[in-house]
This record gives C-alpha cells, structure tokens and sequence, in this order.
C-alpha cells in the first residue's frame, strides 16, 4: 500500500511582500545577520535595526509557542512582536520554544530564548507542556504570558494554563497595547476592550512583525523545565497514522511529484510516485492527452496546492500551472529545456532527460533503502534534506 504524507496544518509559514505565503521549515537566521553583544542586526537592504532595549530588566513578559522542525509559524512571530511592542525599557520579552529553535530569536524580537528540543510536537503531552509552563513561570515570575490562540496546540495550552493558575485571560485578542488589549464579542456585532490580562491569546493578524528592533536574543537554560511526558499522563498518544495516498487530496499531500507532456512512461512515474511516498499531479497537457484523470490537474484551472516539495518532471511551466504552485516551499523541475518558464520558479532544475531522471532516481530510492545500504542511507538522507532546506 502506498503511503502519503498530509500537510500538517501548524507547519510554520511567512507571507511575502507580494502576499505570497511561503513555508519556513528549517528556516536560518537572516542572511547576513550580525551576532553578539549590542551589535546591530543587518535586515534587507543592508539596513540595520537597532537593539529596543539595553537597560537592565525588571520586569518580563513571556511569549510561548510551539516549533516546527526548528521554525516558528506567522501566528507566533505576531505573537513575539506583540509582546515586544508593548514592552517598556526596563522589560524584556522572553520566548519559550516548545521544541527545535533555529529561528533568530532576536530579529522576531525576543530578548532570551528558552528552547525546550526534548518536546515534539507531533508527540501529544498537554500535561508534561502544562507543567514546562508552569515551572517557567514560577521561575522568571513574567508580568503577563502571551500565547498564540490557534487551535493546534499553543491556544489549547493557554487555556489549560489559565484555568490551572486561576489567571486572568483574555482570548481571541484582535487588538493590543500596553494598557489594554480588544477582543470581538456577541459574534462579532460588538467590540470590548478591558485591561491586560495575565495571559492573553493573540488572533492571528492582529500585529505586523516587521518591528523597528531587534531583541537580545539570548539563549538562556531553566532546571525544572525537562521534559517528561510518561510522568502522571493520563493521555495515551497513538501516534500518526499512515494513509492510502489515494484517500489525500492534492490540496493536502505535502510531498507531490508531477507530470506534464514530457513524461512518456506513466506507469514508470508512478513507480517513482510510489517510491517516494509522494501524491501525483499533473499539467493540463498531460490531463488532456489522457494520462492522467482530471482530479489530478494542478493549475489554476485545476488544484491549488501548497506541498512542501513539489517535483514537476516534463513540466515547461505555462503560468496557469505556476498559479497552482505558488504556495509550495520546495520547487525542483526536471527538464531538458533551460529556459522554461518552471525553471524561473524552481529552487531547483535538473537540466535532464525526463524519462532517464525518473530511471535513475527509482533506482537510487531503492538503493538506500536496501538492507545492504544502511551505511549509505543517512548520507543519501543528508543529501536530500540539504536540497530541500
């Protein structure tokens, strides 16, 4: 049976400037970024922001939130630079990470980072993520928490946090300020704004993280903040299971291979497919030639959809195509023209023969995955996460 991997829904994103949304796994500092001491970061242009804060601190705010894969999606970047925008000059913004951090926590505005890599997120553990928090708490003694209010994790955790402390809570929060936050109520027909509650759930949207500043960003380790998630647990996690590719919808895969006129051996291409784990696709060319049925078409007459990698063999790139691929993170195109149009789009192009391609990579899959290839597996693994990184 064939397997598929899904989208996974709390996957960290960015949006453009051109309002493009842009997934950020495995996302690294900013490039030319300066490190240390009260250095001025390098932004774009080759600008430089200043440090908010160099004061001593007395008081904290802490923002917590959930990594994926060592990256922090939009909504949590809006709740860091929320929390920094309504910092004074004697507050600092400390950012607890559930998880791998290799986001610059100083360019999202965070003056220290307490990053937890023993919790994962795919792994449910509220009550060992409960009492993480809670130990947090009593040690830095924060003035208000702020929380991410999504319905993947963080947003519960706030609440289980609120009714185990006894805090005040404010959720759904559309608007901030240092004095009092705003929330939407009786469906939306009406507006309230009370003062700053001990914890407060951001909406998302409602900051913009391009902020003027950058924070200390430094990393910082807490005792009692381990994680334990056998201990007390009354969860038990069944774990993630695994699918028939043929029940994923293509808005969904998060890995596709896709074919357009110049694959010649479809059922080669679905050994591939097959190999890979990955869902098929295909260009209108190929839909209307017959290999491939309709609900397979991606374009803008087809399917919109936003996998993490994104393999498009025999594909030139027509722009109703490229509007269906917009979104995906990890473009590779596979051609034996260099000029195509998906080549522009592409982070990666093999300049190729289609056919002689997808022989070759069936080929290889089966290699590292062989008994007789254990030694060679974890470099060929390393390989390919370093092309989609």
């Amino acid at each position: 049976m064939n397997t598929i991997k899904r989208i996974d829904p709390r996957r960290p994103y960015t949006i453009t400037a051109a309002g493009l949304r842009r997934i950020t796994l495995g996302a690294v500092a900013e490039a030319g970024a300066m490190t240390g001491g009260d250095a001025p970061r390098a932004v774009h242009g080759g600008a430089a922001k200043p440090r908010r804060t160099t004061l001593t601190a007395t008081r904290t705010i802490l923002v917590a939130a959930h990594s994926d894969r060592g990256s922090l999606d939009e909504h949590a970047r809006q709740t860091i630079a929320a929390a920094a925008l309504i910092a004074d000059a004697h507050t600092q913004v400390a950012l607890l990470v559930f998880g791998e951090m290799k986001d610059d926590a100083a360019a999202l505005g965070a003056d220290r980072l307490i990053e937890l890599p023993a919790f994962d997120r795919r792994v449910f553990a509220p009550e060992s993520e409960l009492q993480t928090l809670s130990a947090c708490v009593a040690q830095i003694a924060p003035a208000h928490i702020l929380l991410p209010d999504n319905a993947t994790g963080d947003g519960d955790l706030g609440r289980r946090y609120a009714a185990y402390a006894g805090a005040s809570v404010a959720t759904h929060v559309v608007e901030i300020d240092p004095a009092r936050v705003s929330v939407y109520i009786h469906a939306r027909k009406s507006f309230a704004t009370r003062a700053l509650p001990d914890l407060i759930l951001l909406a998302p949207g409602a900051v913009d993280t391009r902020l003027p500043f950058t924070g200390a960003g430094e990393r910082i380790e807490l005792p009692g903040t381990a994680a334990d998630h056998a201990h007390g647990s009354t969860y038990v996690d069944l774990g993630i299971e695994e699918i028939d590719a043929a029940q994923v919808a293509l808005e969904e895969a998060d890995f596709i291979v896709s074919a357009g006129n110049g694959v010649t051996d479809v059922g080669a291409f679905e050994r591939l497919a097959g190999a890979f784990g990955a869902a098929i696709g295909a260009s209108r060319v190929a839909v209307d030639n017959g290999m491939f049925t309709r609900d397979k078409q991606i374009g803008a007459t087809g399917k919109t959809v936003e996998a993490s990698v994104y393999i498009a063999f025999g594909i030139s790139g027509a722009v109703q195509h490229l509007q269906g691929i917009k979104d995906c993170r990890h473009v590779i195109a596979v051609n034996l023209d260099g000029s195509a149009p998906i080549v522009k789009r592409a982070n990666l192009t093999i300049i190729a023969d289609t056919q002689a391609t997808i022989s070759s990579l069936i080929d290889e899959v089966a290699r590292a995955r062989s008994p007789d290839s254990r030694a060679v597996a974890p470099a060929v693994t390393t390989a390919v996460e370093g092309v989609a990184a």
